[in-house]
């Protein structure tokens, strides 16, 4: 039986890698690695289908090292010491072993000492975050790399690739793809190029050739493929991004009905993470310090509606697009870290103080660093007269309460007791 197309279509080298250029681009780490013949173990953690894989397989096509492949799960020790005995023998062997976060202690105490010596360069792939989930014997002797979802763009390379190539593609099928059933293809998927490649491959074996004998991929075929419906059938593809503003709009104005309905087709169009992706942002842009408990409950709705998946999401969805709404808004903090952000994109940071600088080391004080430092614990209400920006900001402010919700009320009573015994201190200093 053929391999899928996801499969065939795996990179040979870091050349052929689609996406994730933070890791393999010009200059990036694991490029460098690779160039330098540097190799080290090293565990990527992202989403399903963003290309753990492809990159393990293009760093062992590039360096010529032999590669392996096993499942920290599934796969036993003998199935370690197997490829140990290779190692022993070829020099090097890459190790991809899938669901790191499942190795047992057995298993691990065999493998660190192959990881020390070299003899093993493990790749771990998960999609659990590895700081909770991998004991820290693994993690301090492996780097962690985040791979993140593909983009749009990166999707579409990619099946224009294997559409057009004729060995491991679909290059040898006579397709011919509705622009409208592309973009679909690689908005639906929501960065999961596996995905993305099966869809796209069922969809041209299983479509057969019109009059022409051209295999006309349509947007109905794509959905039916993906069993993703599109959110409209607009040739400028707009609406998708329509439809997820118009969400978070009417949420940020308190629209309960219009709020509910562009939910609605977003889970119509079966698009979970993007929804979920979108009530995060909206729970601390939008309400913010209004409500923290609101944005606390947005993160455990979301919680709730992965672990259900569709269609029993909608209902932890509903309740939170409901909560959000009704919800007093603020953005308060967000303007201030923007407004924060603005003077450093500028340059304009400046030195840390030295008093606030670490001293925690042999020589600081002969620096002057950390002297003068005032620990506020050991004054009223912790308020101390010291400066904390560097000089040319310190007189800058960023944050400006809102009176939107008790909270922020209560926060912004707080902060200008603060501003003004402050403003009494450098007061009674110039008198």
């Amino acid at each position: 039986m053929e391999k899928p197309l996801a499969f065939r279509m795996r990179p040979r080298n870091l050349d052929e890698v689609v996406g994730q250029q933070h890791l393999v681009g010009p200059g990036k780490i694991i490029r460098r690695m690779v160039t330098a013949k540097m190799l080290s173990s090293m565990i990527l953690y992202g989403p399903p289908g963003t290309g753990k894989t492809s990159i393990a397989s293009a760093i062992a096509g590039s360096t010529q090292y032999a590669f392996r492949m096993l499942n920290a799960a599934t796969d036993t020790k003998k199935d370690l010491q197997i490829v140990a005995e290779e190692a022993k023998m070829s020099g090097t062997v890459i190790l991809l072993l899938d669901e790191v976060h499942r190795l047992d202690k057995t298993k691990q105490d065999f493998l660190l000492p192959h990881l020390e010596s070299g003899r093993i360069i493990m790749i771990g792939a998960t999609t659990e975050n590895p700081y909770i989930t991998i004991n820290p014997a693994i993690r301090s002797r492996t780097q962690i790399f985040e791979v993140k979802p593909l983009t749009e763009s990166d999707i579409l390379t990619a099946v224009d690739q294997a559409l057009a190539d004729k060995e491991r593609g679909l290059g040898n099928y006579p397709v011919e793809i509705e622009e409208t059933a592309r973009r679909h293809l690689s908005r639906a998927t929501n960065g999961d190029l596996r995905s993305a490649l099966n869809g796209l491959e069922l969809a041209v074996r299983s479509t057969p050739p019109e009059a022409d004998g051209i295999i006309h991929l349509t947007l109905t075929v794509m959905e039916e493929c993906l069993q993703r419906k599109a959110l409209t059938h607009d040739k400028d593809g707009d609406a998708h991004y329509d439809v997820i503003s118009a969400f978070q709009k009417s949420i940020r104005g308190s629209d309960v009905n219009a709020a509910l309905h562009y939910l609605a087709r977003l889970v119509e169009a079966g698009d979970l993470a993007i929804i979920c992706r979108r009530l995060m942002v909206i729970g601390y842009e939008d309400i913010g310090l209004a409500n923290p408990a609101a944005a606390a409950r947005t993160v455990n709705a979301v919680l709730a509606a992965e672990r259900l998946g569709l269609p029993e999401a909608r209902i932890p969805l509903a309740d939170t697009v409901v909560d959000l709404c009704l919800s007093p808004k603020s953005n308060s903090a967000y303007v201030a870290v923007d407004a924060a952000l603005a003077d450093i994109r500028e340059g304009n940071a400046g030195a840390v103080p030295d008093h606030l600088r670490d001293s925690h080391y042999q020589g600081a004080k002969d620096l002057g660093r950390g002297i003068g430092y005032q620990y506020p614990h050991d004054f009223e209400n912790a308020w101390v007269d010291q400066q904390y920006l560097p000089d040319k900001l310190k007189n800058a402010s960023y944050y400006q309460p809102k009176a939107t919700g008790k909270y922020e009320q209560a926060l912004g009573q707080q902060y200008q007791r603060i501003q003004q015994w402050r403003q009494q201190h450098t007061n009674s200093k110039k008198n």
